[in-house]
């Protein structure tokens, strides 16, 4: 009784016997229907194949005897995704103890999600690609593309793919150029040094601008035509980029040409001041050129990955803020009536607004010592500050430093893999044979047969005691009551079933006087002793 409640399962060239009772413990699972009739179940061995896995079924099965489901560390997070899957298995039931590591790979797959959309390989895309990306994949399955779609995309190429060509990096580096040069000209003409004293005929106003004006001078005349010479590259820049762009909806809601645009439009508030009255207002929008320097991420995949890491820890950075922001309210609180508790005529914590300042710059270590308590109630509550500042600040920020290693380390993995992977084909399923049983049985029928000097039983079986002759006798025709056949071997050798002669006959009853055609006209004899004689087939007339 053991034996036979014994199976043998195996997986991979590696044979694991148990019980069937304990397939039987988790229902609606591949283990726990195996039959015999199961295309992968071999007679002579009594055991099941699968190709499948063995270290992953070594779990798969313990799961079945102990109810608990544990990650083998040795193989990767989809290869055993996809072994539980195969064996009808829920991944979510693996245990407490083994989920942490198990999930690790769901990270790296989300990891190299971004990576994939960052575009950081130098591979270069193909022409099939290139024309589904600009919508002339059908134009170019045709041959029909027109001169302009063959030559967008390599406009396009050439400025927003520095890596695609020789012509595209040297692109890229004048755009770079200029970018730091306009940035460095925008910080330079601030300094005193580098200003000139103001025309008496210009009009000074009383606001703060021209307070800084009549001071230190105006800016020289050079930081002008190097700014009027550098958004002249960044016009032509944007409008050839807008124009050879796949998608323009898309170019115009990317943030970093929406800066490139108001940058570049804040150089005419400069010559709007030139050409008439000076404003603080105008003069602060100018600010926007210094976010020109987003503009290197198009060229730098280290910004991007920088940037794509703040975007990953966006709930590290939130839950930073909210514990900031909640313990500078409450230690600006406290060291406010701290320091009213005793007499403080050096007190320099007025109202709670202020003591927010303080807050911020001692939870953050910065410690400025503009503001400091004086009393011991106000030292202790600044202690508590400090202390829970550095806590706070400890606490995520290693969760951000490695996100970026994680970024970072996936890149340069990338970066040394080859770029055209070998390619596997898929392992077909191998056809089940088919039943020898029933033609071995029919082949054997036929030899029998063809070892006499006529087939009397076989039309015999089949037409009762009809002969096959020249013609069809009507009046014989309508008497004969045909049968169906007894045995399998009439419908290889005739091409006329008696199953098809059924129809035949009621309608030759219901119409005697019409003479029915047939392909090949034979005339069944009667033999007066009701048995069959020689088949002979009839001439056609």
């Amino acid at each position: 009784m053991d034996g036979e409640n014994r199976i043998i399962l195996n997986v991979g060239g590696i044979r694991y016997e148990t019980y069937k009772a304990t397939l039987k413990k988790i229902p609606a699972t591949r283990l726990s229907r195996l039959t015999e009739a199961l295309a992968n179940y071999d007679p002579v061995l009594n055991e099941y194949f699968f190709d499948r896995h063995p270290g992953v079924f070594a779990q798969v099965l313990n799961y079945y005897r102990t109810g608990k489901l544990h990650y083998p560390t040795d193989v990767c997070g989809p290869l055993f995704e996809e072994e539980l899957e195969f064996w009808g298995l829920d991944s979510n039931q693996v245990e407490p103890c083994c989920w942490s590591t198990y999930s690790v790979h769901r990270d790296t797959q989300s990891t190299l999600a971004i990576l994939d959309k960052l575009e950081l390989d130098d591979e270069q895309p193909s022409e099939e690609a290139i024309a589904r990306l600009f919508g002339f994949e059908e134009a170019l399955l045709n041959g029909e593309l027109t001169c302009w779609q063959r030559t967008k995309p390599k406009i396009w190429a050439l400025f927003d793919e520095p890596s695609s060509s020789t012509g595209a990096k040297i692109v890229a580096g004048i755009s770079v150029f200029f970018i730091c040069i306009s940035v460095i000209s925008f910080c330079l003409k601030t300094h005193p040094g580098l200003r000139v004293e103001i025309p008496a005929i210009l009009n000074i106003t009383t606001n703060g601008t021209a307070g800084w004006q009549e001071t230190y001078g105006q800016p020289h005349e050079a930081f002008f035509y190097v700014e009027l010479v550098c958004n002249v590259w960044f016009i032509i820049e944007l409008t050839v980029r807008l124009v050879v762009s796949p998608n323009i909806v898309e170019f115009i809601k990317s943030p970093v040409n929406i800066i490139d645009l108001a940058a570049t439009l804040s150089f005419y508030t400069d010559v709007c001041q030139r050409m008439g009255e000076q404003t603080g207002l105008l003069e602060a929008f100018s600010i926007v050129r210094i976010l020109r320097l987003f503009k290197l991420t198009r060229h730098s995949p280290g910004l991007r990955i920088l940037i794509h890491t703040f975007k990953a820890s966006a709930r590290e950075l939130t839950l930073l803020v909210f514990f900031l922001v909640l313990g500078i309210v409450v230690f600006a609180s406290l060291v406010y009536y701290a320091e009213k508790l005793q007499d403080n005529p050096d007190n320099q914590f007025k109202s709670i607004p202020l003591g927010l300042w303080w807050a911020i710059v001692t939870m953050t270590t910065v410690g400025y010592g503009d503001m400091a308590p004086k009393t011991y109630v106000g030292m202790f509550v600044g202690a508590l500050c400090a202390l829970a500042g550095v806590l706070t600040i400890a606490l995520p920020v290693p969760v951000i430093v490695s996100n970026f290693s994680m970024f970072y380390s996936h890149t340069q993995a990338r970066s040394k893999l080859p770029k055209k992977r070998r390619r596997v084909l898929p392992v077909e399923q191998p056809r089940r044979k088919r039943d020898m049983g029933a033609a071995n049985r029919r082949v054997n029928a036929l030899k029998h047969q063809h070892t006499q000097p006529t087939h009397p039983a076989i039309f015999k079986d089949a037409f009762g005691g009809a002969k096959i002759g020249d013609f069809i006798n009507v009046p014989q025709l309508s008497s004969l009551q045909p049968r169906q056949p007894t045995t399998g071997n009439v419908d290889l050798l005739l091409p006329l079933q008696p199953k098809l002669l059924v129809p035949l006959v009621e309608r030759r009853e219901s119409k005697p006087e019409e003479m029915i055609p047939m392909e090949p006209k034979v005339t069944l004899q009667s033999d007066p002793n009701g048995a069959s004689g020689n088949n002979t087939p009839g001439d056609e007339s």
